[in-house]
């Protein structure tokens, strides 16, 4: 969090210690009635727990019908047919064993594909061993063919069509689940603030436990109040209905911590903690014990180790395979640029890259050219100008807009990036990474904004898990830095490969 957003939040009116009383208004989220009727309960109750196995067993049901051959050839099934009645609770099983029917505070589509493949895989493997065992044959291959990849089809589509349903509930705030936040601090309030401004993670904030109320004062709650101190829990619990704490730093000590978390696991509340060395963990953290003492142990992707260097290679020849294939549009593009206004078809502006590297970045032009601005200045007229607002990146039209219309398809587009391929070939970037920055925002943001400089350890990137996330343009600068140190931290080709997919998803959407 920056100095700026700090000193515009210490303002926030909040209620002092003792302030709590049973005739106290509810928090706003309970007030609004927004976490009550069948939609809540069917996507954040306990019907959530019985609807995703119902869909998945309905639509496999479906699946091995279809692949028999309809309703009353199921009926009449051939005795090698037979094992294909199985699939069904095979894979609900296999699903229950790898934990897709957990709940996560935000599942990606995409995190589903492999585990979902690969329990309907080994459930029709199964079912062929089941076909040998029971019949000392394997069903035919057409019916066992068609059984598994309308099973993959039926299960794909519903547990889309939930997630998305799910999504869209969430970010209407129709659906939820109200949290408490023990812990008034920094770490708090920025649980409480990425709460606030993500409802598709399905926790509304409703108030802070602490032992000093007043130290949210230093940060800010934004309209999240302080509702007392640790020993009010139960009765905020009680006055409120909530069934989730997050455990976020405070000033209590940990022992007391302890006894709280198990106090409200016998309560059936649900617990979760942000632990103390966060800016560290990834998911790679391994566990062992010393006797009944825990360890966690910590492994950091290796930045010049083998895999970055397989991640560059390919690099290199995706970005060579995507110039020849795109050669023709990129082309198109050039001759449009070059048409609509006087002046060069590309741009180049110096950015910082890994280990501080200043390097040419390309782009299409999309602005007029004024003869006195220098080369770097043409796209971002007001960028030696531009004052840091807040917590707010630069980025979009600083100063005057000069777009031309095909400047301002380009980049609505995101075509205008193209050009970037260049840089991926000569090696001054990568496909995927953290967006470079100009050199006088760089040091400027180092001072301001916590581990900015993280950013440096890896290439920067035409795209990344920032901006496949929304934070594109003028969006929270902090929250940006904040996704990007996870992508680094939890670096794997996965994780390269997931980007890309989401960013040709987003290029269905507007990039302005």
């Amino acid at each position: 969090m920056d100095r700026t957003e700090i000193s515009q939040q210490t303002s926030t009116a909040l209620p002092l210690r003792g302030e709590l009383t049973h005739d106290a208004p509810a928090p706003k989220a309970l007030r609004d009635g927004v976490f009550d009727g069948p939609l809540q309960w069917a996507l954040e109750g306990r019907g959530w727990e019985l609807l995703r196995p119902t869909v998945d067993f309905a639509l496999l049901c479906v699946a091995v019908v279809v692949s028999l051959g309809g309703l009353n050839a199921t009926m009449h099934v051939a005795p090698d047919g037979a094992p294909l009645l199985g699939l069904p609770p095979l894979v609900l099983l296999l699903f229950y064993l790898r934990g897709l029917y957990r709940t996560r505070l935000r599942a990606l589509v995409l995190d589903g594909v492999v585990p979902v493949l690969s329990a309907v895989s080994v459930a029709a493997m199964m079912v062929a061993v089941l076909g040998v065992f029971l019949n000392h044959q394997v069903p035919a291959q057409g019916e066992w063919l068609r059984a598994w990849l309308f099973a993959l089809i039926g299960v794909g589509i519903g547990r889309v069509a939930l997630t998305v349903s799910k999504r869209w509930a969430r970010s209407r705030r129709l659906v939820g689940k109200p949290v408490l936040i023990m812990g008034a601090g920094m770490v708090g309030a920025q649980v409480a603030r990425r709460l606030e401004s993500h409802p598709e993670y399905g926790l509304a904030p409703i108030g802070f436990l602490d032992e000093d109320p007043r130290s949210v004062a230093e940060v800010g709650g934004r309209d999240v109040p302080v509702l007392g101190t640790v020993e009010d829990l139960d009765e905020t619990v009680r006055r409120t209905g909530v069934r989730t704490l997050i455990v976020a730093f405070s000033s209590v000590a940990d022992e007391r911590v302890s006894r709280l978390i198990q106090h409200c696991q016998q309560r059936g509340i649900e617990v979760s903690v942000v632990p103390r060395m966060f800016d560290t963990i990834n998911d790679r953290v391994g566990y062992d014990t010393v006797g009944g003492l825990p360890l966690l142990s910590f492994s950091a992707v290796d930045l010049n180790g083998v895999q970055f260097a397989v991640k560059h290679a390919l690099d290199r020849v995706l970005a060579l395979g995507l110039l020849i294939v795109l050669s023709p549009l990129i082309l198109c593009a050039a001759v449009a640029v070059r048409l609509s206004s006087p002046g060069p078809a590309f741009f180049l502006q110096r950015r910082v890259g890994r280990d501080g590297h200043v390097f040419d970045f390309y782009k299409f032009r999309s602005m007029r050219v004024t003869p006195d601005r220098t080369d770097s200045q043409q796209e971002q007229p007001g960028a030696l100008d531009f004052l840091l607002a807040g917590d707010v990146a630069p980025g979009g039209v600083e100063g005057e807009d000069r777009r031309t219309p095909i400047g301002r398809f380009l980049r609505r587009t995101s075509l205008d990036e193209l050009p970037q391929l260049f840089n991926v070939l000569r090696g001054d970037m990568s496909l995927v990474g953290p967006r470079p920055e100009r050199p006088e925002f760089v040091e400027l943001f180092r001072q301001d904004i916590i581990r900015y400089g993280d950013r440096h350890r890896v290439k920067s990137g035409i795209t990344g898990w920032s901006q496949v996330h929304g934070l594109r343009g003028q969006t929270s600068l902090a929250e940006r830095v904040e996704w990007d140190n996870y992508y680094i931290a939890h670096w794997s080709l996965g994780l390269d490969l997931k980007i890309l997919m989401l960013t040709f998803v987003a290029l269905f959407r507007n990039a302005e």
